[in-house]
């Protein structure tokens, strides 16, 4: 049992929760919680941390026995975790490596999203999450876009951080351009949108561009969509949060896909 916060995995658990850098280099990151480690790839696993006081937990126990576990004082847990109320369940991971293609389907309409610098975990977190909700095929972001292995990133995903494939691009744009070759249509959501979101059909290969919480999509980005659409707003907002908006718009085609299984002909513009 890990007894002292001076122990060499756990200072390193704490430099990955906190640096990007080091998670960058070790090819790791931590997803803290009984869910997240229940419903982690086996694969993805290198260790697992308990508690002391949960170290006999029947709920736990079945996938313990089959990963490499390592008890933990709870005084030394408390200090390693990134949450200020610790469920006892600590994994170390491999982080997942995707490419454009593997962010496609083979067959069907893709539905794509793609980030412009998104800068808040908390967003990034929700958008996955709602992104698999939602049916999105894959995620496409810049490489300035928040990591998605920081821990706050990771417990927002509430587990669709495991399924969701994603891909960080040194060229959005080239792989924008690569996206219109494929046939997919794509929109920004932008105040000066020419259509409302839902007067848009998104049936067929569609992507939709996400910009920075405080800036917005670039001028550069904004020009390579397809359509400009905007959603409709009362009173004095402006804007709406990223992860609240690219819900709309992901539902909205959700939506539309269901409601027309198996095509888009006739949908009414």
């Amino acid at each position: 049992m890990i007894t002292s916060t001076g122990n060499g995995q756990i200072k390193n658990i704490i430099q990955l929760n906190q640096k990007a850098k080091a998670r960058r280099e070790q090819g790791l990151f931590v997803a803290e919680g009984i869910k997240m480690f229940l419903e982690a790839p086996l694969e993805w696993i290198e260790k697992v941390y308990i508690a002391e006081s949960l170290k006999d937990s029947q709920q736990i126990a079945s996938k313990t026995a089959r990963v490499p576990c390592e008890i933990v004082a709870d005084s030394v847990f408390a200090q390693m975790s990134d949450t200020k109320t610790p469920q006892g369940v600590l994994c170390l991971l491999k982080q997942p490596g995707y490419t454009l293609e593997e962010i496609l389907p083979e067959t069907g309409e893709p539905l794509i999203l793609v980030l412009e610098d998104l800068q808040d975990p908390g967003n990034m977190g929700t958008i996955l999450r709602t992104a698999e909700g939602a049916g999105v095929n894959g995620i496409l972001c810049s490489k300035n876009t928040v990591d998605i292995f920081n821990p706050k990133v990771i417990r927002s995903t509430m587990g669709s951080v495991y399924r969701m494939p994603f891909f960080y691009t040194e060229d959005l744009e080239a792989a924008v351009k690569e996206l219109k070759q494929r046939g997919i249509r794509t929109y920004a959501a932008h105040l000066k949108g020419e259509k409302r979101y839902d007067q848009e059909s998104y049936c067929k290969g569609s992507a939709f561009f996400i910009g920075n919480e405080g800036k917005g999509l670039s001028p550069r980005l904004t020009s390579l969509a397809d359509g400009l659409i905007r959603i409709p707003m009362a009173g004095q907002v402006e804007s709406l949060n990223a992860a609240l908006a690219a819900g709309i718009l992901m539902y909205e085609a959700a939506r539309q896909r269901e409601f027309r299984q198996g095509g888009c002909s006739g949908w009414n513009m």
